[in-house]
Order: structure tokens, then sequence, then C-alpha cells
């Protein structure tokens, strides 16, 4: 398995870059694991906000390749993965 590190010193714009590129990482034929939830290139000061914001990251790193997630608030991530598995499936051949 492969994690690219989300967050461990990296600047916001680095995260961004990671999940915008995760997909390059299936060349290597490992399962790809990303922990974006709470991150603090994610927080806001609203709590909600923070989650919102972690729930598009979760969506952006399946959308982008990734087969595990590492997430706090499983039933809210469990929405947005289960959107990102849909839109997935819908995807042509």
């Amino acid at each position: 398995m492969i994690d690219p590190g989300l967050g461990f010193g990296k600047r916001k714009e680095d995260n961004n870059v990671i999940l915008a590129r995760l997909g390059q990482l299936n060349g290597l034929e490992l399962p790809i694991m990303v922990g974006p939830s709470r991150k603090s290139f994610l927080a806001h000061p609203d709590p909600d906000e923070t989650k919102f914001a972690s729930a598009g990251a979760v969506t952006a790193a399946v959308l982008g390749g990734a087969h595990i997630v590492r997430v706090h608030d499983v039933r809210e991530m469990r929405a947005a993965t289960d959107v990102a598995d849909e839109i997935l499936r819908s995807r042509p051949e």
C-alpha cells in the first residue's frame, strides 16, 4: 500500500497537488491509501465547514484513484465515498 502523506509539513498547495495528481500513483500497482480527514490544510473556523472540506478531499481522493481513505467522521464520509463510487461506476470503460 502507498500513502502519499497528506499534511506532514506540506503546504496547502502541496496537498492540493497530491490530490490532483493522485492517479499517477496507479502506475505503481499498489493500493493507494489517503488520509485527508481533518487535516490542517482543510481547517475552517467552523468545525462543520472543516467536515465538509474533508468530504470534498475524500471525494477527490476516491475519484483520483484512492482505494482506501482514512477518516474520522465515518458516517458522513461514507456518504461522500458512496457518491464518488457511483460516479466512478458511471464512467465509460
